[in-house]
């Protein structure tokens, strides 16, 4: 699918990245972009922030400088930034078990599940098989099914990509210690704070900025996921009997705290800029310098069963992946992915940020080539082979 026209794209982008401009325009014209935005911070100030095309298939809506669209498990890795918080603080001993938090949670096996191991995507916990369908809608159901949920794996022994779970899990502890819950938690001690257009849980006046997320038949993982027989479809098991669920107003409304996050790349690269300046972005700190050494940590590198990927994780971050994630030029930037083709990463070397939202769904492998040639484009490092 190519653009039949020229798209306009708005924004500014600072010479030294003219190859980012050049990749998003050519994201429209040749690799079938519909609507889309990426900023990148540099030394804590915005050098890119552009944004263009439409939010309707039929090219009548334009994507606006404040246009917003989910950005799915990039959700996660903001689930883990209040997890980091609240350590940072001392309210969660980061090496204690989930249950001394939640005690429901410690029954069948779960007792030696650590907070770390839950960050870390090693708990094990990556099904949810008595969590009836459409179930990801009503947290107490969900929360309750993962009491019941046995690990697969013995905690802290293998590591797997927990797609369903991770941010009810770290969204249950953070209800449970602060007596609010994590889309209220992150507003109040992040988004808000940094002034960042992100959210898990969405108010009236966002709704009405929220554009679709158009699908895509080349998404590879709603393609593993659609099959019972993988692992990612046994998670998967709990999704809603009707369907395409991107655009129905429970995951816009409700917490779906890991992969229900809405918002844009400005939002996301302020709060990776954030986390690229060890904690702070314009004299604004949410975490201690400490924390983010921590946050960064590399944990484990494999094929992802769940994904059918090789997959770099640390806590609560996925770690830059050059043939499916690619980060930049440094192996220690870190970030996260979303299904739809939402990106974000930071490469606290070089006290940089970079994210891309899309409402077109990726294509495979990994990211797909739309946000993986922004990705390179902004900062460097092996392109993919299969990146055209």
């Amino acid at each position: 699918m190519e653009s039949t026209g020229p798209i306009k794209i708005n924004g500014m982008c600072d010479a030294a990245f003219a190859a980012v401009r050049q990749e998003l325009e050519r994201n429209f014209r040749e690799r079938g972009e519909v609507g889309a935005a990426v900023c990148v911070y540099r030394d804590g100030k915005p050098v890119v922030d552009l944004w263009g095309g439409y939010r309707d298939l039929e090219r009548t809506v334009p994507w606006e400088r404040d246009t917003i669209v989910i950005m799915n498990s990039v959700a996660k890795s903001m689930c883990a930034v209040c997890m980091h918080i609240l350590i940072d603080r001392g309210l969660v001993d980061f090496e204690a078990p989930v249950g001394r938090y939640w005690p429901e949670f410690a029954a069948v096996g779960k007792a030696g599940v650590l907070v770390r191991h839950v960050l870390s995507h090693t708990c094990g916990v990556i099904y949810c098989d008595s969590a009836p369908p459409g179930s990801w809608f009503d947290w107490n159901v969900h929360i309750r099914a993962i009491e019941q949920q046995e690990p697969a794996w013995p905690p802290g022994t293998k590591g797997a990509y927990n797609s369903i779970n991770i941010g009810y899990i770290l969204g249950e502890i953070v209800r449970r210690v602060t007596g609010k819950t994590v889309g209220t938690f992150l507003r109040e001690e992040v988004t808000d704070k940094l002034r960042a257009d992100y959210h898990i849980g969405l108010r009236p006046d966002e709704l009405a900025r929220v554009s679709d997320m158009h699908p895509n038949p080349k998404n590879g993982f709603f393609k593993i996921a659609s099959d019972p027989t993988t692992p990612l479809g046994r998670a998967f098991r709990s999704a809603p009997t009707f369907g395409y669920f991107q655009n129905c107003p429970q995951i816009r409304e409700r917490e779906v705290a890991s992969f229900g996050g809405h918002g844009n790349a400005r939002a996301m690269a302020r709060i990776y800029a954030m986390l690229a300046g060890d904690g702070a972005v314009d004299g604004v700190r949410i975490l201690s310098s400490g924390a983010v050494e921590r946050a960064s940590r590399l944990v484990w590198e494999d094929e992802c069963i769940m994904t059918q990927r090789r997959i770099r994780m640390g806590y609560g971050f996925m770690h830059n992946e050059p043939d499916t994630a690619p980060m930049g030029s440094s192996m220690k930037a870190f970030g996260h992915t979303g299904t739809g083709g939402a990106f974000a990463w930071c490469d606290r070397e070089r006290n940089m940020s970079f994210a891309y939202c899309t409402n077109f769904q990726r294509e495979g492998p990994g990211i797909g080539p739309r946000g993986a040639a922004l990705s390179v484009a902004a900062g460097g490092g092996r392109p993919p082979a299969w990146l055209q």
